[in-house]
């Protein structure tokens, strides 16, 4: 599943056809009523966390890539596109993914404030919801969207192992401070993700991620799925503290 940063490089990769104006459209399921499209110009492009933002006048096409979702700029696959737009000689193709309409103000439908690539992000903000949920784990508050949005298994996972917490640690019981270090090195290490991704080096530098032995202390890492998510950890019981 694409995360944040994936999605802010996609917006980069559009912006071609910001401005043009839509000549063709097709949906290969029905869930978005192309006929809307036609004629409409695209206004803008805007990510928030894994949505992609599609803005006409009025109205806005969200897509979210999913698992498997992708896309193709002046070119498609043999299969037909989930979504594809036209623009006389141009195309945009996605495929795999879903749609939605969004016909209200996007300010009143997205928090940007939680949106860990924006520049609006809010750290205490971030602290006060999770701080809601005492019996809250760390891996699930990287993961909830409403928290960070933008973060997925890459990122939690490469996040806690820099900050040393235990995935299961209890966010009541974090340290403030180890608290807002969690928070620093998730927007950093995001940042990090963005630019790795662009050069073709993200996997080659994770330290923990799909990884067999802790770099620091040279053990197996454990991994296990953890969490109300169920997504997978892999962490060091030597060097990453559980706050219980």
């Amino acid at each position: 599943m694409p995360e944040g940063p994936s999605i802010v490089i996609l917006k980069e990769k559009v912006q071609q056809f910001k401005g043009k104006t839509v000549t063709a459209a097709s949906c290969n399921n029905g869930s978005l009523d192309v006929s809307i499209l036609m004629n409409q110009p695209i206004t803008d492009f805007k990510s928030w966390g894994k949505h992609f933002l599609i803005c006409f006048p009025g109205f806005t096409v969200r897509i979210h890539m999913m698992m498997f979702g992708t896309y193709r700029i002046n070119e498609h696959t043999a299969k037909p596109p989930r979504l594809h737009l036209q623009f006389n000689n141009e195309e945009l193709n996605f495929y795999a993914c879903l749609l939605q309409l969004i016909e209200q103000p996007l300010n009143e439908v997205y928090d940007w404030e939680a949106d860990i690539m924006s520049d609006s992000w809010n750290t205490k903000k971030a602290i006060k919801k999770m701080k809601a949920e005492p019996k809250l784990l760390a891996c699930d508050a990287l993961m909830d969207q409403q928290i960070f949005s933008g973060v997925g298994n890459i990122i939690k996972n490469e996040t806690l192992f820099r900050t040393r917490i235990h995935p299961e640690s209890l966010i009541a019981a974090i340290p403030p401070k180890k608290l807002k270090e969690m928070i620093v090195e998730t927007i950093k290490y995001s940042f990090e993700f963005l630019e790795q991704k662009k050069k073709g080096t993200l996997k080659r530098n994770w330290q923990a991620y799909h990884k067999k032995e802790c770099p620091r202390n040279h053990v197996p890492f454990i991994r296990r799925d953890t969490g109300r998510s169920h997504r997978a950890s892999f962490y060091c019981e030597v060097c990453q503290v559980l706050y219980s």
